[in-house]
Order: structure tokens, then sequence, then C-alpha cells
């Protein structure tokens, strides 16, 4: 995903991103535990992204619950929503910005991960305002979180995409557009936006997740296809409760959980430990409670109202009928 020596672990997965492989998995490919069911997992090249994954395969939590993990690095969560919807994949992760995607059935948020604030607006040396954005070339990963954060900052200044030129861009060529001032400004993310920022020292961060934390919550997920769901329960189950064991045991061992995913990814721990400071880790306890009380049943509200107005959806949903909050906290008893 990444142009440097330091994200070469995502390079990888962006140079098979070809035509035949976007829905499937790609890049990344290694396995935890042996002998077990073999589930498919995919997961993206950053600490929520690949945190659980890397303590589950080092602490051997798959082959604990009778499971094998293929997993394998993906550029973004909609692709991820795609192999799931193809039975490439059963188990995915995705930002909060491709949240929609469930809430438009194409999958179960199975668990939530992590509140996020890695998002943001970031635009040229001299670019000091939103406002300033207007007829200029914004670049931006449609359907993710850098969408997202592009989208609230525009109508926090009181414009719409129609004010600005969006363009398109996968994550790599959004580093390497900016970093040669082919665009203006991009909605993105770190950690990529701290590749960029090496590379223009200028670049100006104009909106970040925190500025709207008033508005809408930022949770971070993993996913699951409807299939895997309904027809394989047992399979779930053990799934969650891998994530579960995985959960508690990153909010309990923060470093030991920052050096096994740059291990995973092959990346310095600091750049890792910078990434996780972008984010608020919560535990599993904390997890359980804000499933029952209907806290992440509000996030979710909060969410979907957000994609209703920007015509991810057609009308708001029950997070009911996509976040299985009670197999979550079933899978631990």
């Amino acid at each position: 995903m990444r142009l440097t020596t330091s994200h070469r672990a995502l390079a990888a997965a962006v140079a098979c991103l070809t035509a035949g492989a976007l829905l499937t998995a790609c890049g990344g490919d290694s396995s935890g535990g042996k002998g077990g069911e073999k589930v498919r997992v995919g997961y993206i090249g950053d600490f929520n992204g690949t945190s659980l994954i890397a303590i589950a395969d080092a602490k051997g939590m798959w082959a604990k619950h009778g499971l094998s993990a293929d997993t394998k690095v993906f550029t973004n969560g909609p692709l991820q929503i795609q192999a799931l919807g193809t039975n490439n994949l059963d188990l995915g992760y995705i930002g909060p910005g491709a949240m929609w995607l469930p809430a438009s059935g194409k999958a179960k948020v199975v668990a939530i991960n992590t509140l996020g604030d890695a998002d943001r607006v970031i635009a040229q040396p001299g670019i000091t305002s939103m406002k300033q954005l207007k007829g200029k070339t914004v670049a931006v990963p449609e359907g993710t979180s850098g969408d997202m954060i592009l989208t609230l900052a525009l109508k926090n200044a009181g414009m719409t995409k129609k004010d600005i030129k969006t363009v398109p861009m996968d994550p790599s060529t959004i580093v390497s557009a900016f970093s040669s001032k082919k665009v203006d400004a991009a909605g993105f993310w770190y950690p990529a936006a701290a590749t960029i920022k090496k590379q223009v020292p200028g670049m100006v961060e104009l909106a970040k997740d925190s500025d709207f934390s008033q508005q809408v919550a930022f949770p971070t997920a993993f996913v699951a296809g409807n299939d895997f769901v309904s027809k394989k329960p047992k399979e779930a189950k053990k799934v969650l409760a891998v994530l579960r064991d995985a959960i508690a045991y990153r909010s309990a061992h923060m470093d030991e959980s920052i050096k096994l995913t740059a291990d995973k990814l092959a990346i310095p721990e600091d750049q890792v430990k910078a990434d996780a400071s972008n984010n608020k880790v919560l535990s599993l306890g904390k997890l359980d409670t804000l499933t029952k009380n209907g806290t992440i049943d509000k996030w979710l509200t909060g969410l979907n109202d957000y994609f209703v107005q920007a015509g991810k959806l057609k009308k708001p949903v029950d997070p009911k009928t996509y976040y299985t909050g009670d197999l979550f906290t079933g899978a631990g008893k």
C-alpha cells in the first residue's frame, strides 16, 4: 500500500490488485494455527487492522479454538467486503467509512475493534482552509474513512463534493500523486499520511476525526460474510472467541502488541506505535458493556444517519440487522 521500504508489506498488496485479483485476497499470505478448520481472514496493514491478527498468530489463539487461519492483506475495507460476498474470504476488517456496506446487507459486523482518529483531510503547503479547496483537485479512496472525513469536513465548511474536483484513487496512488504535487489535497489516513509528510514536510492537516467526535463515532470493526454467520455458526463462534482473546491480550499488553504488529508487517516498531496513538483501544470488558447497553448501536445509528446524508444509504437501518452483538458477547461464555 505504501511506496517506501517501511511499507513493503502493503506494496505487495497493491502490486497484485489486478482486475482478476480485486475480488480475492492478495499479498501477505501467512497461516496461524495448524490442523484446525481453516478460516480465511483479511486485514489492512496498519495497527487497527493487523494487531488482533498478529496477536492471534503469535500466541496460538487460532489453534486454541480449533482453527487454522489463512491471513491475507488488503488495501481497504470495500475490497474485503467484495471478497466476503464472493466467498473468497470468511472474515475481514473495515474502517468506519466502509460501515455502510454491512448496513446495506453485504456483510455482518461481528466485532467492534477500536475507535479511530487516524483520518485526515491533508493539503499541499499554502492551503490553510477547506474553503481554499474550492475548484481544486482532491484525491480520495472511495467508500473508505478517507471519503468520510472529506465529506464531513466539506459539509462543516458549507461545501459539498460539487465544489471540488474529486479524483478516486487507491491509497498507494494517493501517496505518489500527493508527493509529486499532482493533487492539491486528499481525504486520507495515518500511517500512510506520515509517509507523505516525510516527502512533503509542509503538508497541512485541514481536518481530523476528532473534529467531529460530537457528531459521529468512528468505530473500526471485523466483518464476516452473511453465509458464514448464518450457515457456519460454530465456526463463527470460534472466530469470535479468537478475536475476544486477542482483544483482551492487546489491552493488557500494548507494548508487545505493537511489537507483534510490527513483526507481522515487517515495519519499524516506532511507526506502529505512532499509528496506534491515533486510535482508542477498547478492553474486552468495555466492548461487552458498550454492546449490552446499546452504545455501539448508537454509534452505528449515527454513522447510518451520515451515510444517508452522503447518499450511501437510501434510509436509516437498524444496527441489529447487521451487528451481531449477541454473538460477540455470547462467544465469551
